[in-house]
């Protein structure tokens, strides 16, 4: 049986798939940035050796590594307006969901990119006077950044493909826009080959900027 393929359906509705795509890029990078945030703070409590701290972070990590997103996705969205009250807008609790999960995906990256910088730089800063702080900031974070680029661009990226399932909540996406079309036109092999095809296109390019930067930030490192 061959399939007649017509992509007019992905024409004619580009404006409400450029819709969708706006607010899945909205919603990854203040995701990636929640993420980034949470998961700085709490790679700080799992390596700060006090146990009232580092115990915390470590249970939420785990977590949140060990649940799957669309639990939480429906969480914040239905079961937080059940339990307490307040009412999230489908953007806001896909946000909360994702960004909350994301940030123990982060955690581990930056502890394990800090851990990974030899005893002795830190040594020879605290031999200079070196405040905690400033100890961090000028010698451990510099040379743990270069090594997390990778981990941080999976992991994002992981993140980028998991709003989709903020579809599940209507928000408006580049996935829910394109289901709404398909259940007005009947050519959902056209536009999920699209949705796919946009994927591909805006998370390689992205990989390929990274992967240039990386290249410079260790040829000026090296």
């Amino acid at each position: 049986m061959n399939y007649d393929w017509d992509f007019s359906a992905v024409t004619r509705n580009a404006g409400v798939l450029a819709e969708g795509l706006a607010n899945t890029v909205a919603l990854s990078l203040t995701g990636i940035a929640v993420g980034l945030v949470v998961g700085f703070a709490l790679a700080m409590m799992r390596i700060s050796g006090h146990r009232t701290l580092s115990w915390p972070a470590l249970a939420y990590i785990e977590f949140y590594r060990n649940t799957p997103p669309l639990v939480h996705l429906f969480w914040f969205f239905y079961g937080l307006p059940m339990m307490l009250g307040p009412t999230l807008s489908p953007f806001m609790a896909a946000l909360a969901a994702l960004g909350l999960q994301s940030s123990a995906f982060f955690a581990e990256v930056f502890r394990a990119g800090i851990v990974s910088v030899e005893r002795g730089q830190r040594e020879a800063g605290r031999a200079l006077g070196m405040s905690r702080a400033r100890l961090m900031r000028r010698i451990i974070l510099p040379q743990a950044v270069r090594r997390m680029v990778a981990p941080f661009l999976d992991r994002s990226f992981e993140l980028v493909k998991t709003t989709t399932l903020a579809a599940a909540l209507t928000f408006h996406d580049l996935v829910y826009n394109a289901m709404v079309v398909v259940t007005q036109t009947y050519r959902p092999l056209e536009l999920y080959t699209t949705v796919g095809l946009i994927f591909f296109v805006l998370l390689f390019s992205v990989s390929q900027v990274v992967e240039w930067v990386d290249g410079r930030m260790r040829r000026r490192g090296g």
